[in-house]
């Protein structure tokens, strides 16, 4: 108690000094609290609550959201967590929303007095810095700690935050928050916000869409196709309702855009499989018309933009941002396709991947590699090794390797 006494003091000394003459704190407070103050001048540091959205606005968002879905599923454990650690849960939107919300009993009624509720705006530019904001501007687990909070009204709470992402895309939902009071700080706190980003993830609907670029549908022109753990095709904003060959040849297609020649792109789909080729033009003309004649002949081409989620892990991993990398990586390509390419694509990128993890092993991508590939103990190993042996995740990952063997 005495240690977090002292970081508290440290804390707000830090932030007195701050709010006063805007000085450079770099010595005494984390760079990304830091990084969040600065961002944080517009708002007062008297704010006494959160503003509020639409009330209307926030129920419909989220009886539209996959959130509610994965939240109803998985409340009992939240609530559980919520109420064994006087903690208030929140779960919000992009935008730091908040949607949903489960409190203890002591935190639920400070949560109440500062608009910690569902429609309460907890971004930087309402709020100020806090655990929420930072998770959401930065898609990685954040924790702020007393006086690290921009508003002195919360300079009693901590709070872990950790954004929850979309298994089969990579795109950001939300964040989960976790928050109590300052006295009640645990080491496991930002272990148990992962975890729980997890669970939720987990727990979405498979029947969902979360688009590339929108949550009804990509809006610009062109085709997107989800390849990875789930196949889904958009043409122009329409989700396009295909059967399993010509999904496959409209990969094909979208991984040379130079275009194939009926023998190519028979070999490649079929290898040496009995198949003739009219059965192959066939599921050709099918796909011409469902795409409005944007599919061109000698070779086969695709002739409108495509975007796809393959693409998007290997230019990540090309970039070496292996976490957003793991993110986008919903699983196998086209899982039980029979296309030799297409398989041998699968295979490619999967030991992509997990080159990539044994190169960087970082914490949080390797965590989420290990719920898609459990029995992969060499990656959580080597990432056991290279981390501090008290690192948050540490645990997590020694049960992952315990469950595995």
């Amino acid at each position: 108690m005495d240690d977090l006494q002292d970081r508290r003091v440290r804390a707000m000394r830090a932030w007195a000094q701050f709010v006063s003459d805007g000085g450079d704190e770099a010595d005494a407070v984390r760079p990304e609290i830091l990084s969040s103050w600065q961002l944080s001048g517009v708002v007062s540091p008297d704010v006494t609550h959160a503003p509020l959205a639409d009330e209307g606005d926030t129920a419909d968002f989220w009886n539209a959201s996959p959130l509610q879905t994965a939240v109803e599923r998985v409340q009992d454990e939240l609530r559980r967590t919520a109420e064994d650690g006087d903690l208030v849960i929140a779960v919000t939107d992009e935008q730091t929303r908040i949607l949903w919300t489960y409190g203890g009993r002591v935190m639920r009624r400070k949560a109440e007095t500062v608009n910690f509720v569902p429609g309460g705006r907890w971004d930087e530019l309402s709020v100020g810095t806090n655990a929420l904001a930072i998770a959401g501007r930065t898609a990685a687990p954040s924790m702020v700690f007393s006086a690290e909070h921009y508003a002195e009204v919360v300079h009693n709470w901590v709070c872990w935050a950790a954004p929850v992402f979309d298994p089969v895309t990579g795109r950001s939902l939300g964040v989960i928050d976790l928050s109590t009071t300052w006295d009640r700080t645990h080491p496991i706190g930002l272990a148990t916000a992962r975890v729980m980003a997890r669970l939720i993830e987990g727990a979405l609907p498979t029947d969902r869409r979360t688009p590339l670029t929108g949550d009804v549908g990509p809006d610009e022109p062109g085709l997107f196709l989800t390849l990875l753990g789930t196949a889904e095709v958009w043409f122009d904003g329409q989700r396009l309702l295909l059967n399993r060959r010509q999904t496959e040849i409209l990969a094909l297609l979208a991984l040379h855009p130079e275009g194939l020649s009926v023998e190519h792109l028979h070999a490649l789909l079929y290898g040496d499989a009995a198949v003739t080729t009219s059965t192959l033009k066939a599921e050709v003309s099918h796909l011409r018309t469902a795409l409005s004649g944007q599919l061109s002949s000698r070779p086969y081409r695709l002739t409108m933009p495509v975007t796809t989620d393959v693409e998007e892990v290997q230019r990540l991993l090309r970039r070496g941002d292996v976490r957003r990398a793991v993110r986008a990586y919903g699983g196998d390509l086209l899982p039980g396709t029979d296309s030799p390419a297409l398989v041998q694509m699968a295979d490619f990128l999967a030991v992509s991947v997990r080159e990539a993890l044994l190169a960087r092993p970082d914490p949080d991508a390797v965590l989420r590699y290990s719920e898609l590939a459990p029995y992969d103990t060499a990656v959580v190993e080597a990432c056991l090794a290279a981390i501090p042996v008290h690192h948050p995740v540490a645990p997590l990952l020694k049960g992952k390797l315990a469950s595995a063997r």
